[in-house]
């Protein structure tokens, strides 16, 4: 009997008998749609997401009313998400696919519908007009028609593109207004175009953008004006060279209102005649005026113009005006021509400095305190606002 097992144990160690181990499975990648396949009431505020594990997406297509929804993978090639929120009360079609390193690919494929509207949120009112052409400064202001909770949300969701890019910021004025500024004016000579991607952002409770709204406009010549209050001198540059040497006449400083503010104002709009009348007097008053006056260039909320006005013997000389510019009747009509909303006007030699929310006086503001406006930026424990970069 020994030796019987003695041989069986050199025969198994001849034969190298051992464990025998099967194939390991492969096991397919996984893809996550959200919001899920067959949801009928999908928030469109939270745009369309798809997530792949075990694998990577290599290729994503959805679509609304045979459009393409617009998105993009992250770095890793496993989420891909709109780049927008989605359109209410719409169908939306989607098919993905997924591939691991071997072994079959998973493709995911069908459709949902999202939540109609309720109460709908969209723009009341944009400056510039679309089509108009503008200055070199002028902003981008965009009111709506219901107050902003969630500004954040409504900011992401703003899109400019211009022909010569450059840096911009939006700034919130109100719940209900939204303004945008360049870090430098805008080059002369190109088209902007802005988007509000308003389908499906939800502002407030209960309340969702229910379409998109695109609108263009166009930088022209390169036009800035410099007022001197002190030799009452005022220069206009077109395109970096003098087109026209103005003399002036400014506030005359016996009081704040009639004192012209120094600062970098904006022309906003201009009337041929504009009715005149004098602040915080009544009729019969001392200083009381009510006057219809030609040509004026409006460059400030409080009541500060261009104009034209037939006293020629103070313009080059002295400040006797209520607080505003005023020239040559044949040169101010000349500025009134040639002015388009938004041409910087810089004025000098006042102790009365432009606020930054007067009018359009934006510029007023560094460009660190501008972007201090938006809802984007992160908040310190004080809850200020800290840019990044």
């Amino acid at each position: 009997m020994r030796r019987a097992a003695t041989l069986c144990v050199a025969f198994l160690l001849i034969c190298g008998c051992g464990p025998v181990t099967a194939e390991t499975p492969v096991t397919p990648p996984v893809v996550h749609i959200s919001p899920a396949l067959d949801s009928k009431r999908a928030r469109p505020d939270r745009g369309l997401v798809i997530r792949a594990s075990g694998g990577r997406l290599t290729k994503v297509s959805a679509y609304v009313s045979g459009e393409p929804v617009p998105g993009r993978l992250d770095a890793s090639k496993t989420i891909w998400r709109s780049d927008w929120t989605l359109k209410p009360a719409a169908e939306y079609t989607v098919a993905a696919t997924a591939a691991g390193a071997r072994g079959p690919a998973t493709v995911a494929m069908g459709r949902f519908r999202t939540r109609p509207a309720g109460r709908a949120f969209g723009i009341a009112a944009t400056a510039p007009l679309p089509g108009e052409t503008v200055g070199t400064g002028m902003p981008i202001i965009i009111d709506f028609d219901t107050p902003v909770d969630d500004k954040a949300a409504v900011e992401r969701a703003l899109e400019v593109k211009a022909e010569q890019p450059v840096e911009g910021a939006w700034r919130w004025t109100s719940d209900t207004r939204v303004v945008y500024r360049t870090r430098r004016f805008w080059a002369p000579r190109q088209r902007v175009t802005v988007t509000a991607h308003l389908a499906g952002v939800r502002p407030a409770a209960g309340v969702y953008g229910a379409t998109d709204s695109t609108f263009a406009f166009t930088v022209g010549r390169g036009q800035t004006s410099t007022i001197d209050t002190r030799t009452h001198q005022m220069v206009v540059l077109r395109d970096g060279e003098v087109a026209q040497r103005m003399a002036i006449s400014a506030g005359m400083a016996t009081t704040r209102e009639y004192t012209t503010t120094s600062g970098i104002h904006l022309t906003m709009d201009k009337g041929n005649p504009v009715r005149m009348v004098s602040p915080g007097r009544e009729k019969g008053e001392p200083g009381y005026y009510d006057l219809m006056i030609d040509h004026a260039v409006r460059i400030s909320n409080s009541g500060e113009y261009v104009h034209a006005k037939d006293n020629v013997w103070a313009q080059g000389k002295a400040n006797v005006s209520h607080g505003c510019i005023n020239s040559r009747p044949d040169q101010a009509a000349w500025f009134y021509a040639t002015t388009l909303r938004g041409d910087p006007v810089t004025i000098t030699g006042t102790d009365r400095e432009l606020e930054w929310d007067n009018g359009w006086g934006f510029w007023q503001l560094s460009w660190e305190e501008w972007r201090q406006g938006s809802s984007l930026l992160p908040a310190d424990s004080a809850g200020g606002r800290v840019p990044q970069g």
